[in-house]
């Protein structure tokens, strides 16, 4: 399908990759998942505004006093960045996030144009169109190339890292890998264990000199922002670290316990579809020998996360695109032949004809928007310390609502999730607003409410977006609801 002279441009991926970006950034509002905003986007934005969100600091009252394992490295970023927008005047959450996506969209283009380098370099010009036009288009990296997830942040770092070793022979290129590589460790701890497999790679090739510039850089980088900045917040270096180190080792095996040694893989094939993903996985596991440099590190990455108890999907992310770049460079590898063409061919078209619908979707894809939209409602309001009840009995659950939207750290929620439970929870409490969520029972529940707040009125309809509905519907537990919002108009002393 991309095989015409006009698709051979390194200029028309770029333009693609980076158009698709700039859809996202404008469409794909909202977060992912819990990390990639709560951990990142609520504790750097609190702190901007004075508060604490997930007490992480050791001088917040309730903090505990001891890390809790978090880098502060691109949440300390993400500080910054919120800094600045407010020091210039802009503090309209969605505005922030239009420039924060938009920030993480082009950094995001160092992996398509270096990803496109290396597999030049490494291969030829024919393989790096193949694997520029899948790092540019395929589905799901517009999406979280404009969230905040660290897996996803550190690319950048990454891809150019890698670049840096293969680009020639430079001793100096070996030190500037491993402070790229080293910065990418500092977002994302287990990001350690490939920078491990690249100097692995070149000790036991006998390479002192790049084993020992590319170690220096990464340890230059990760003393800096873990050893200086722990030691400025903690009073000794390493302080997260240690903790994160810490409680993997005591309470890590437990968390989130998966027991399907082969997750990482089949994730790896099926974001790439069937048959190209099990094609590129062919190719990935033939190239262990010419290209040992980029796979003795990817490698030991899937296999670390393959042998840790706790297995998530995202993990696995900080390697996808040498994946990509190390399976069809190693599909290349085998000997030429009309049945491997053909095959590729087929396995091309098959690939674009299922990524194209996916893709649209994904770069537009609002997620979580009615808890988004229900907290941004609140936004410039005139209630202060808003004191909401989250009322979910009718499906028994409620969500947990991002605060940044609203711009007020200090609202509190109480949750009612059971129809056993007093409608206010406590007897004396007093609300500001009730959420209702879902849609089951839900003019019973609001008469029942009104009861007790007879000016209770509607404020906001808050519904999920379409992909949150069809997420919903394949898999119940995504508590992608609709959100009904009540002011109850009480009087407050």
């Amino acid at each position: 399908m991309l095989q015409t002279d006009r698709f051979q441009s390194y200029k028309l991926i770029l333009f693609v990759a980076l158009f698709v970006r700039l859809i996202a950034t404008i469409f794909s509002q909202g977060y992912g998942m819990h990390d990639d905003h709560y951990l990142i986007i609520e504790a750097s934005a609190s702190w901007v505004d004075g508060y604490d969100y997930n007490r992480w600091l050791p001088w917040t009252e309730g903090s505990g006093g001891t890390p809790e394992g978090h880098s502060f490295t691109y949440v300390g970023l993400n500080y910054v960045y919120f800094s600045i927008m407010k020091f210039i005047g802009v503090v309209d959450p969605k505005i922030l996030m239009l420039f924060n996506r938009l920030i993480h969209a082009l950094a995001s283009m160092v992996v398509v144009i270096y990803g496109i380098k290396i597999t030049e370099k490494l291969s030829n010009k024919e393989t790096a169109i193949k694997v520029g036009w899948i790092l540019a288009l395929l589905w799901i990296l517009p999406f979280i190339s404009v969230r905040n997830l660290v897996e996803v942040a550190a690319l950048p770092f990454l891809v150019y890292g890698v670049w840096l070793l293969i680009k020639n022979k430079k001793m100096r290129n070996f030190l500037l890998s491993g402070l790229f590589i080293g910065m990418a460790v500092s977002f994302r701890y287990q990001i350690g264990v490939f920078a491990l497999g690249i100097a692995a790679y070149y000790f036991f090739k006998w390479q002192f000199k790049p084993f020992l510039l590319f170690s220096a850089g990464v340890l230059i980088v990760f003393g800096l922002t873990q050893g200086l900045v722990d030691y400025f917040i903690w009073g000794y270096p390493f302080a997260e670290f240690i903790g994160y180190v810490t409680y993997n080792m005591k309470e890590g095996t437990t968390y989130l316990p998966n027991h399907n040694y082969f997750m990482y893989f089949f994730v790896l094939i099926g974001s790439l579809f069937v048959p190209l993903g099990l094609i590129v996985m062919v190719g990935f596991f033939k190239s262990y020998k010419k290209y040992a440099l980029l796979f003795v590190p990817t490698i030991a990455f899937i296999l670390f996360h393959t042998l840790y108890p706790n297995r998530q999907e995202r993990f696995v992310l900080s390697v996808l695109p040498f994946f990509i770049i190390l399976g069809v460079m190693g599909y290349q590898l085998f000997k030429e032949s009309k049945t491997r063409e053909k095959l590729w061919k087929i396995s091309m078209i098959a690939f674009w004809v299922l990524n194209i619908p996916f893709l649209f979707f994904s770069m537009t894809m609002y997620s979580k928007k009615s808890r988004v939209e229900a907290m941004y409602h609140l936004y410039n309001n005139s209630i202060d310390k808003e004191i909401i009840l989250l009322e979910g009995s009718a499906d028994q659950r409620t969500s947990m609502m991002p605060k940044f939207y609203a711009k007020s750290w200090y609202c509190s929620f109480t949750e009612r999730t059971d129809t056993s439970q007093h409608l206010l929870v406590n007897p004396i409490s007093q609300y500001d607003y009730i959420f209702f969520f879902d849609e089951k029972d839900l003019s019973k529940r609001i008469a029942q409410y009104k009861t007790i707040y007879p000016k209770m009125t509607l404020d906001k309809k808050c519904d999920p977006s379409l992909v949150d509905k069809l997420l919903r519907d394949l898999n119940p537990r995504n508590a992608n609801e609709y959100i009904e919002i009540w002011k109850t108009n009480r009087s407050r002393k």
